[in-house]
This record gives C-alpha cells, structure tokens and sequence, in this order.
C-alpha cells in the first residue's frame, strides 16, 4: 500500500497523480528509498520505470503504486568492456529482475562474484546514494543484492 505522504519535494506532500510519471520521478523516489511504479486504472499494467501512458492499453489513467523489493534474476550479462564512469567496478553484471508483482527492473547485481550468478535467483532492490562527484551520473542510485 502507498503511505500517503511523501518528502518527494522536500517537504511533506501528499501522494496525489500530480507527480509526474517520469524517470525524473522515479528517482526521487529512490532517493527516499522507495520504488515506485505506475499501475493503469484501466488495464491494471504495472509500469516500471514509470512513463506517462500505458504501454498495454495507451491510458493516460494511472497511479503511482509501491513495488515489493523481492524478485528473480530473468537474465544478466556480464560487462568487461565498460563505459569510463563504470571502469573501476568492471567487470560488472546488469540484469533484468522480474519483481513479485510481476514489473521487470533493469539493474547493477552487487554482493555475489559474476560466476555465481544464475538466472532464476532470488534478488532484492537496495538503495544507495550517489557519489559525491561532479561525474555523471548524479542520481541516486538502486542495485540488486542475493
């Protein structure tokens, strides 16, 4: 259930649909260590990360919906040959983490060696802050863990 107040502002605000389904969003979702998706009224679709219309059905309708933090690995590769930002934690895994209410979440597998890595394993979300760096990127940031 979604509690009904939020700091997504900075102050406490109410959940209502006039925070925006975007990316943008969605991590200052994260920030507060919240995953937040939207749900269609009209065909029920979760949506992760949030847009602004309903890939299923094209509805504009939506609301904003807490996603549980348990899900299983679907497939993962391993990243040797990686972006600048990303060569110090290389080489890395990126998968795919079907969530319990069924939404699909792109992300960084953290805690485990690469080769112990098996799709159909249980993950869990975990929230982290961004570096204090002028480096891209400054979001705050989310991974999976065992």
């Amino acid at each position: 259930m979604v509690q009904a107040w939020s700091t997504f502002t900075g102050g406490a605000r109410k959940m209502t649909e006039e925070i925006p389904f975007t990316t943008e969003s969605f991590y200052k979702f994260v920030k507060e260590k919240r995953l937040m998706a939207a749900r269609c009224n009209k065909c029920g679709q979760i949506i992760l990360p949030p847009r602004p219309m309903c890939p299923k059905c094209l509805s504009k309708d939506l609301k904003w919906t807490e996603s549980p933090l348990k899900g299983k690995l679907l497939t993962y590769t391993v990243i040797h040959v990686s972006p600048q930002q990303f060569q110090t934690v290389a080489p890395y895994a990126v998968g795919i983490v079907e969530l319990e209410n069924g939404a699909h979440l792109p992300g960084m597998i953290k805690g485990i060696s690469t080769d112990q890595i098996k799709v159909g394993m249980n993950l869990t979300v975990n929230f982290e802050d961004a570096p204090a760096t002028t480096a891209w990127p400054q979001w705050p940031r989310y991974h999976f863990k065992p």
